[in-house]
């Protein structure tokens, strides 16, 4: 069987009444955060903060959360790296809240950290004020600066080595532990932080991993626009310690390799008390290349076509379906936890699948005929054919195997990952894309063996996306999700991150929200990162583009009965 390949939908968005089309004039903005003098929570030492985004938006009652930035740790003043993206559209009063926390606990959930306080604004009031830098006294105590910044529309990326050499001995036995923060600095002269590499442990003379960052974060696109980077020598209670800094832009990097980009590393303190101090060391560009990358778009442009699969916990600890406390329990007219990821996701999907045919499993369950425990199920009751048609034919198989297939366990996700690699595998020419949506109570029992089929699934064609239902503590997610930390396995580092972990009750967790736009959120941060990721692939095995066209064969052609 050949299907046909995927194009994107021109829906309306989710929750929003259908209309004409309108060319609404909009523009992409980045907010760079910092805050000051922080109210300190911990006892032994200081807060670890953490600043999440949310918006109200034109017809809203109800905060939805846009990002969220990475934790700092041990510090009243920190200036966070991870910038936020939003879109901004003058016609509009975006109302933002910036919620900042001491963020202890290992839970994902805002509401079980300490809060430090937070400011509201809009998003006009931040690119109205001078410099479109706006300062702001957070309800906690302390100020919050906002910078906003129009995004570049350069497609370039840069994959730069640097390496360091003679730096400055920092620590008690003669060694530091550098790592480096790009600035880029902005139209108000004001450098923001860009980039943070990883920290290399005691050592004078670190080699860092690649440097791969999109030339409209590092410099706007600008060739000539100026980059501070700055070396540190990392301490454990959050005082890092300045080795040095120096300057240059994209221009003089991609001179490449050479005395030109030597760069001494000054501290200006040592400099302003020794005339005689010539540098704490240097950074020496090994290598240096730049490319236009093609976009998300781009690839769909060409051919390539994204196959989606479905993967639900049939796992005990989900309830009695029979039962009202149940996480399956169906009641007439009313979704579960599980039917509204199943919509959310599917809505927004089935615009970019032309036969809107979707593979849908179960795991953890005892399936009829002879009752034994499957991790790898087809939702429809067939043994041979996964596919559902459409979100409807998706939800009315989730409802056949609620009253057919036995709750039981354990949680395993290996296996629907495996699975889905094996095609995933067999299809690496940059023609299809595989995406496995799995929809979970909680608890991991085979986590060694899902950490093990991740790392091996990041070289693959493939993204995995975990929406979390429940109450659980979902902190052993944050293990595969490795947006802060690289996921490994067996001494095996992942290719790139794949995984990303989206809690459902962050989206339908306060009483009075708006159903139908709650869902639309929900679907946004789920699918966030897929773009993205797509691309990484792409890149990484260097596949430019796909001949406008062609048409790929879909896997369920083969023996084993399709993607799912």
């Amino acid at each position: 069987m050949m299907r046909r390949r995927m194009q994107a939908g021109s829906a309306s968005p989710v929750g929003l009444p259908p209309g004409p089309p309108q060319m609404v004039p909009m523009s992409k903005v980045e907010l760079t955060i910092e805050a000051k003098n922080l109210k300190n929570r911990d006892v032994l030492s200081k807060s670890d903060p953490l600043c999440i985004l949310y918006m109200k938006e034109t017809g809203q009652d109800s905060f939805y959360e846009v990002g969220r930035t990475e934790m700092i740790k041990d510090s009243l003043n920190p200036q966070w790296v991870r910038a936020i993206e939003v879109d901004y559209r003058f016609e509009e009063r975006q109302i933002l809240k910036f919620s900042v926390y001491d963020w202890d606990s290992k839970s994902t959930n805002p509401d079980d950290q300490d809060s430090l306080g937070s400011v509201e604004c809009s998003l006009g009031e931040i690119m109205g004020s001078q410099g479109s830098q706006m300062s702001k006294a957070i309800s906690g105590g302390g100020l919050l600066l906002v910078q906003g910044n129009e995004m570049s529309t350069s497609k370039e990326i840069v994959t730069m080595n640097l390496y360091g050499s003679d730096l400055d001995k920092k620590d008690f036995l003669g060694k530091s532990d550098p790592f480096l923060i790009f600035y880029r600095c902005n139209d108000n002269s004001a450098y923001l932080p860009v980039h943070k590499t990883e920290v290399i442990k005691k050592t004078v003379n670190p080699a860092w991993k690649p440097i791969v960052i999109p030339a409209r974060i590092l410099c706007s696109g600008d060739h000539n626009r100026s980059i501070k980077i700055e070396c540190y020598d990392w301490d454990s209670d959050g005082t890092h310690d300045l080795i040095g800094e120096c300057y240059t832009n994209l221009q003089r990097l991609l001179e490449g390799p050479g005395t030109t980009n030597v760069y001494h590393l000054i501290n200006p303190k040592k400099k302003a008390k020794k005339a005689s101090y010539k540098d704490s060391g240097k950074i020496t560009l090994q290598s240096i290349s730049c490319h236009v990358q093609p976009t998300f778009l781009d690839y769909i442009r060409g051919g390539t076509q994204i196959n989606f699969t479905v993967a639900v916990d049939f796992t005990a600890s989900n309830g009695d379906p029979r039962t009202p406390n149940s996480l399956h329990y169906r009641q007439p007219g009313v979704d579960n936890q599980y039917s509204l990821a199943i919509k959310a996701v599917g809505q927004i999907i089935q615009d970019y699948d032309t036969d809107k045919l979707f593979p849908a499993l179960g795991f953890g369950g005892r399936v009829p005929p002879d009752w034994k425990v499957s991790h790898e199920f087809f939702l429809n009751g067939s043994p041979d054919n996964p596919y559902c048609q459409g979100v409807e034919g998706i939800l009315n198989a989730y409802h056949h195997s609620i009253q057919t297939v036995g709750l039981f366990g354990p949680t395993n996700f290996a296996p629907v990952i495996n699975h889905v690699a094996k095609f995933a595998h067999a299809h690496q020419d940059g023609n299809n894309y595989f995406v496995l949506l799995i929809i979970t109570d909680g608890i991991i029992s085979d986590l060694p063996d899902t950490r093990k089929a991740l790392v091996h699934a990041s070289s693959l064609p493939m993204s995995v996306i975990i929406v979390g239902v429940g109450q659980e503590d979902f902190s052993a997610m944050e293990q595969l999700d490795g947006d802060e930390n690289r996921l490994s396995a067996e001494g095996k580092y992942a290719e790139r991150d794949i995984v990303q972990f989206v809690e459902l009750r962050r989206h339908f967790g306060k009483n009075g929200s708006n159903h139908q736009y709650s869902q639309a959120r929900l679907a946004k941060d789920v699918l966030a990162e897929i773009p993205q990721q797509l691309v990484s692939w792409m890149t990484i095995h260097g596949i430019k583009k796909a001949p406008v066209g062609q048409i790929a064969v879909d896997p369920s052609s083969s023996s084993t009965g399709g993607i799912a």
